[in-house]
């Protein structure tokens, strides 16, 4: 199994880079894998992968595009969240990039 090696600890992650272990996530192995990516986080990007965990911790999946998009205006108190304002802040893919650095699988359904 790959591993990412973060602050001398060893993290597995599967052939995609998401991390195995959801126990294994903090902020500040979020920042890093988002830098990676090339993001730099902001306060919009850790309202997205705030949400995403907690959703997770809720229902154990995470959440399709679709209910995301639907569901994360409620709690950043924007009036209509689109897929377009998601993938201005996660290019790579809403669900799958937001959720790689959320340390959580990848939905089956996201894009």
């Amino acid at each position: 199994m790959p591993t990412l090696d973060f602050r001398g600890k060893e993290i597995e992650v599967n052939e995609d880079g998401y991390v195995i272990n959801v126990d294994d996530w903090t902020k500040e192995l979020a920042d890093y894998i988002a830098k990676m990516e090339g993001i730099d986080m902001t306060e919009a990007h850790w309202e997205v992968v705030n949400f995403l965990r907690d959703f997770y911790q809720k229902y154990e999946v995470a959440p399709m595009i679709k209910i995301l998009t639907k569901e994360i205006g409620k709690v950043t108190g924007q009036k209509k969240v689109n897929a377009t304002y998601l993938y201005e802040l996660y290019p790579g893919g809403p669900a799958k990039q937001a959720c790689k650095i959320a340390g959580l699988p990848t939905s089956t359904g996201c894009i």
